[in-house]
């Protein structure tokens, strides 16, 4: 299977999990075209000042690969920074969330979200 970028669909997610501004996701799958268990293969892309806010998983797991940009990552109350290349894993029951703090250049990271 091979799906264009034209044929992907993008959301803006205003304030999505309670974070500042606005998320722009765009889901590289939809769910129906694989057969394995996912929520969300997509990108999220955040202006400088926008953010996912706090949240857990419950019975998922969720992994950001950082494609484009600088994130500023809470994982479970610990604050790291991401470059180009890094990734980061949020287990079921813990709580992370992202932003892109720097005052120029968008923030892109691949999500998956992984359902078991």
């Amino acid at each position: 299977m091979i799906k264009r970028a034209s044929d992907m669909t993008s959301t803006v997610k205003v304030n999505m999990r309670g974070g500042d501004g606005q998320a722009v996701v765009t889901d590289i799958l939809n769910k129906g075209e694989y057969k394995g268990a996912a929520r969300l293969l997509g990108t999220i892309r955040l202006e400088p000042g926008c953010s996912i806010g706090a949240h857990v998983h419950e019975n998922e797991e969720e992994v950001f690969y950082v494609i484009e940009g600088t994130a500023t990552y809470d994982d479970n109350g610990r604050t790291e920074i991401l470059q180009q290349g890094d990734s980061c894993l949020c287990l079921g029951g813990q709580k992370h969330s992202i932003a892109n703090r720097e005052e120029s250049g968008s923030l892109v990271v691949f999500a998956a979200i992984l359902t078991y």
